[in-house]
């Protein structure tokens, strides 16, 4: 099944389920919650205080994605665990980090 990733010209929007105060900083896979929609699971250490979670997953994704943190934006979602992350990237980027994403594991 294909990640549930919406494009325009400048970016993608990228639904994310975050646990934070994980042991370990990792980006898991695609999990479908139990009304069937679609995100990417992310473990993150920081604590869910102050923004330090949204900010654990910026860094986390724009390492795992090759892209500066600029670029990487938590738009909706700032107090929950189901957030919408802007990946900012056009053409050749865009597909870059599009096989990235479908290629995440469902398995974990």
């Amino acid at each position: 099944m294909a990640p549930p990733l919406q494009t325009d010209e400048t970016g993608l929007l990228l639904p994310v389920r975050l646990t934070p105060n994980a042991s370990k900083d990792a980006v898991e896979g695609w999990r479908t919650s139990d009304d069937g929609s679609r995100h990417l699971a992310v473990r993150v250490r920081a604590v869910p205080e102050k923004g330090r979670a949204n900010k654990a997953l910026i860094a986390l994704l724009a390492r795992h994605l090759g892209l500066p943190k600029r670029d990487v934006d938590v738009i909706r979602g700032a107090t929950s665990r189901l957030k919408t992350v802007r990946i900012e990237a056009e053409g050749p980027a865009q597909a870059r980090i599009l096989s990235l994403l479908e290629s995440a594991s469902d398995e974990c």
